[in-house]
């Protein structure tokens, strides 16, 4: 589904990204490994379209979409969250993810002036999706609390699910358990393999290693910008590149 080849991004001398190539099967749980400032958030920009490449392409679904602006890459398929989950903590959990759907709608400035029939449709579209977003995430009962006062663990899944209304094939999760304690970890994976097995294609950024080896089943290890390793996760472990740059000897072991 997604291919990237001698993938690159420099900022002045630093080299973020370094020639990297890798491939992302549609359907799978693919996670992105290595240690801070490996340049795996700018990898996920460069997917997205926050960020152009300094060389190489990006492949979707056999399309370039090589430097095309973030809004062109979501039209296509691609959704994405953040480490940090921001909100608009002083609306609902619904009005946030209301928003969520508007890129696939049509109405304008005039549909709004003059209320027109295809504003209310796209408006009832968007609530519509929304709903089916939250109750995949297993938050229906949230809907109408302030984004604010909601947990940790709950503005991940509305993270999620605010990713879902945009009707993606692809979701980029960037360190979707983060912040949250081992219990909720379980719980929020099981979504995860819950998006793969509902047809969307995965790929996460995360630093809990138990998570990731049970979850994904391939995994790119980056460091220093580079690509290091990739495979299924018992390859992955046990590559002495891996071991000394990032997981250690004592989790190789175990």
């Amino acid at each position: 589904m997604l291919e990237v080849v001698n993938l690159t991004k420099r900022y002045g001398g630093l080299t973020a990204v370094n020639d990297v190539s890798a491939q992302f099967r549609k359907g799978h749980i693919s996670a992105i490994i290595g240690p801070n400032g490996a340049g795996k958030t700018t990898f996920f920009n460069l997917i997205a379209g926050a960020v152009a490449p300094t060389q190489g392409r990006i492949l979707l679904n056999g399309e370039d979409i090589t430097g095309m602006r973030a809004d062109q890459v979501a039209v296509r398929g691609v959704a994405r969250t953040f480490q940090s989950t921001h909100l608009f903590d002083s609306a609902t959990v619904m009005d946030n993810l209301i928003v969520g759907h508007r890129l696939r709608t049509r109405s304008g400035l005039w549909d709004v002036i003059l209320g027109s029939a295809r504003l209310r449709t796209e408006e009832t579209l968007c609530r519509r999706k929304a709903e089916e977003s939250l109750e995949f995430v297993g938050l229906s009962h949230i809907a109408d609390r302030l984004a604010g006062d909601i947990s940790q663990e709950e503005r991940k899944r509305v993270a999620v699910a605010l990713a879902l209304a945009t009707d993606p094939q692809l979701l980029l999760l960037d360190e979707p358990a983060g912040g949250i304690n081992p219990e909720e970890t379980v719980s929020l994976a099981r979504l995860i393999r819950k998006l793969a097995e509902h047809g969307k294609t995965v790929c996460l950024i995360e630093h809990k290693m138990d998570m990731i080896m049970s979850l994904a089943d391939h995994i790119v290890v980056l460091n220093y910008g580079a690509k290091i390793a990739d495979g299924p996760p018992d390859k992955v472990r046990a590559n002495p590149l891996v071991i000394e740059a990032y997981l250690g000897a004592d989790y190789a072991q175990a």
